[in-house]
């Protein structure tokens, strides 16, 4: 793979892992559709540090409070004492599902992973769940309102996004819609439960580069897909947190249906 290549994979996760069309069917995709050769597993976790250096840009302030809320909750043994703290502790709920399902099917997903016909798939899953995560828009639940149970089935809900294909972001705002939240309330709990899960990712592929032996890429690859999804992904932030306000999802219903499809179809006539 090229730095080019790894430029626009990282542009596409960047883009993807935010907006609610699912990065992880397009890293399976695209490198299939072009011909590019498919991105190993190491380049897709820097790309998801990336991602996560843009929410940590975005929302270091937020992330800031939380942080000394919840410290100043445990000190005082209050651990639900304010909105801030509040976040903090179902930011941890939240991301046990999928911390549990990823220990215990990390195989099994890897395999999954693997089939660009599979992910094509869940992209029209993803396109259903948005459909339907708008169809019952009613919540009015702001953040202050959000309890446990809200976190934990949210936190179900990003577990179905180990699924290539299925938008994380997608699943989470809808989860949280489900859950009676309003969309931007929904939006941003789905970005600030994201940041447990690139770290792992992240992390995961730093121990990968230091104990490999040899690299499939050369540092300049992964340095250049790192930066690239960093920059688009602080740019979608804002529009997405933006859009939500005013906007439905059904756009992004209705790409994710075409390019799973337009993929099945593809695959299958040839």
């Amino acid at each position: 793979m090229s730095i080019i290549e790894a430029i626009i994979l990282g542009m596409i996760q960047g883009a993807t892992e935010f907006l609610p069309i699912s990065s992880s069917g397009h890293l399976v995709l695209l490198p299939e559709i072009f011909g590019w050769g498919a991105a190993d597993l190491t380049l897709i976790g820097i790309v998801h540090l990336g991602t996560l250096v843009a929410i940590l840009i975005y929302f270091w302030r937020d992330l800031w409070q939380i942080l000394t809320a919840v410290l100043t909750g445990i000190r005082r043994r209050d651990l639900m004492g304010t909105t801030d703290a509040r976040m903090g502790w179902l930011i941890v709920i939240g991301s046990i599902p999928a911390v549990v399902a990823g220990l215990l099917l990390q195989d099994f997903f890897e395999r999954v992973f693997a089939a660009p016909q599979a992910a094509a798939f869940f992209l029209l899953v993803t396109a259903v769940l948005l459909v339907i995560g708008e169809k019952m828009l009613s919540g009015v639940k702001s953040a202050g309102q959000m309890n446990w149970k809200d976190a934990g089935i949210i936190g179900v809900f990003q577990s179905l996004a180990l699924f290539p294909g299925l938008s994380r972001s997608g699943s989470t705002i809808v989860g949280g819609l489900l859950r009676g939240l309003d969309r931007p309330t929904a939006t941003r709990f789905s970005f600030l439960l994201g940041i447990p899960a690139f770290l792992g990712a992240g992390l995961l592929s730093i121990k990968d580069i230091v104990t490999a032996p040899v690299m499939p890429y050369t540092t300049a690859v992964y340095v250049a897909g790192f930066l690239s999804a960093a920059v688009v992904g602080y740019v979608c932030i804002y529009f997405l947190l933006r859009w939500v306000r005013s906007h439905s999802l059904y756009i992004f219903a209705v790409y994710c249906a075409l390019l799973g499809g337009g993929y099945l179809l593809y695959s299958f006539i040839l």
